[in-house]
């Protein structure tokens, strides 16, 4: 038997075959996950950046209420909307989630300040974002109208009152009539919540008037 192959078994001197080649080289693993790790850190700063905004945003309706404007808090938000506005439009696969919400929250605080100068509210392109958060916004102005109604009632000023509601009434007929799908923008459910608050509100200023009416002081009687 000496001399003879066994079948499917390898002489000594046979070599064996080199292993194939990764199916992916480790460069390119690495690129990916170096892109990656730079997609989460960049995404952690960007969110950071619109708590910030956010917290601006909340303190300016804060001092607003509090019947204070502070001018340069007011331009701070605004030049923060509009370098969060770039960078969603240069970053378009970043989750836009958290960045979205802050520039609504903006958009919010800058419409609110601007009802308190009186005037035409700014529209999107003014402020520096795009429609969706600015419809965002305007929505969520609907709830801080209907605040402001109720302190000028607390106040006894009936006709400011009166005033802001007939705005309130005004910027829900404009929210009204657009629609889209929430895809795009989830703006049914800011409807729903500005057309109920309307109608609390409008029930609240018929109170405030008849109670007004009622303490009215009658006529004196005429001398005879």
């Amino acid at each position: 038997m000496e001399g003879r192959t066994i079948p499917g078994s390898r002489s000594s001197g046979e070599r064996r075959k080199p292993a194939p080649p990764p199916a992916i080289s480790e460069k390119t693993l690495v690129e990916i996950e170096t892109h990656l790790k730079r997609r989460e850190t960049r995404r952690d700063e960007l969110i950071e950046r619109a708590r910030q905004l956010r917290r601006q945003s909340q303190f300016v309706m804060h001092q607003l209420h509090q019947g204070r404007r502070l001018e340069e808090a007011v331009r701070d938000v605004r030049a923060g909307a509009r370098e969060l506005t770039k960078t969603l439009r240069e970053e378009a696969g970043f989750d836009a989630g958290p960045v979205l919400a802050a520039l609504q929250e903006c958009v919010e605080a800058v419409l609110l300040d601007a009802t308190f100068q009186g005037g035409e509210l700014p529209g999107p392109a003014d402020i520096g974002v795009e429609p969706e958060p600015y419809l965002l916004g305007l929505g969520d102005l609907i709830g801080e109208l209907r605040r402001r109604v109720l302190e000028e009632l607390s106040a006894g000023d009936l006709p400011e009152a009166e005033r802001l509601l007939a705005l309130m009434e005004e910027l829900t007929h404009a929210l009204m009539r657009f629609e889209a799908p929430r895809s795009i923008v989830s703006l049914k459910p800011k409807q729903d919540v500005a057309r109920a608050l309307l109608e609390r509100t409008r029930g609240d200023l018929t109170l405030a008037r008849l109670l007004a009416r009622a303490q009215l002081p009658s006529s004196p009687p005429e001398e005879e």
